[in-house]
């Protein structure tokens, strides 16, 4: 589930295989309706950082309107590891 609360994306549940393209179409629609970029993407209540949730992350990031137009927050120690393990800390914006 998605939801915009003190104009952040707060991301919550669990990204999995059957409804990765729904979280993919709900954040897309939401980053899509912001009006000040970037977008804060709080993942402190997401389930678990799997390779999949970090796809539907980069597929958000493709789609912002400006490079760098996502900052991701409270990111989850396993999709930290992936992150870090496929050199992409340096693509994403990663914030405290």
């Amino acid at each position: 589930m998605i939801q915009v609360i003190n104009q952040e994306l707060q991301v919550s549940g669990k990204i999995d295989y059957l409804n990765a393209e729904s979280y993919y179409q709900q954040g897309l629609k939401l980053i899509q309706s912001q009006n000040q970029f970037p977008v804060v993407v709080n993942l402190a209540q997401l389930e678990q950082g799997s390779t999949l949730a970090l796809a539907v992350l980069v597929r958000w990031l493709r789609q912002t309107p400006k490079v760098q137009g996502i900052q991701f927050k409270a990111v989850p120690e396993k999709m930290m590891k992936i992150i870090q393990a496929c050199h992409l800390q340096h693509d994403l914006q990663l914030i405290a």
